[in-house]
């Protein structure tokens, strides 16, 4: 799996330092400006982000490119409404030499990685077959299984961001998008440091797991 960080707001923490202080400010922009010092912008995000207010953190975008992730993943990354997404279209791209991504708990039994792997290659066959008597690629494609490897490119704002590294860090995520999350955070840390100080899930944030089942074991951000 690859993560990239492919473009940003510039100065995130700044602009949502800014975005702050000007709702509790009577002075102009200008001289807001003029009395940042980097204690004074950790201090506010840092409170922001412990008290909830985090509509200020919209004002911060990123954009990522990913590769070398399932289609299991990407159909749970999508559903963080708040983004937006650009995929490899199976449509138009050939499947046929397609690379899978293998879970650990099959990677690990020899028995259930034969197994994995006559499944694949028979699906190979099919698709090839499919094409080759004038099935068009959108429709082959039907044969495809979710552990094939896609790319797609996302964007989230930071407040989007944190909703997602709550859901996705927990120890509970599927193995797959977790280690997505993981990446993610640490691109974002390398250019907004503060706004993502300190993120995940409940068990992180408040102390507090709020599952069925907690797992009683907080994940080291």
């Amino acid at each position: 799996m690859k993560v990239k960080l492919l473009n940003f707001t510039p100065k995130p923490d700044l602009t949502v330092y800014l975005a702050a202080r000007v709702c509790y400010s009577k002075v102009g922009i200008e001289e807001l400006e003029e009395e940042i010092s980097d204690e004074r912008v950790k201090k506010l995000i840092r409170k922001v982000v412990m008290s909830g207010h985090h509509s200020v953190l919209e004002h911060a975008y990123f954009t990522f490119g990913v590769e070398g992730v399932s289609r299991v993943t990407t159909h749970q990354l999508v559903r963080h409404r708040i983004a937006s997404y650009s995929q490899q279209s199976l449509r138009w791209v050939d499947a046929k030499d397609m690379e899978v991504v293998v879970p650990p708990s099959i990677l690990e039994r020899p028995e259930a990685l034969m197994l994995f792997n006559e499944a694949i290659e028979k699906t190979r066959e099919v698709y090839d077959k499919l094409l080759r008597i004038g099935v068009p690629k959108e429709d082959a494609r039907f044969v495809i299984p979710q552990g094939i490897s896609s790319k797609i490119v996302f964007s989230m704002n930071a407040r989007e961001l944190h909703h997602f590294f709550r859901l996705r860090l927990c120890t509970r995520a599927q193995w797959e998008i977790r280690e997505l999350a993981r990446l993610v955070l640490a691109e974002v840390r390398k250019v907004a440091p503060i706004i993502f100080e300190k993120v995940g899930p409940p068990c992180v944030m408040e102390g507090k797991c709020f599952e069925e089942k907690p797992c009683d074991s907080p994940p080291s951000l």
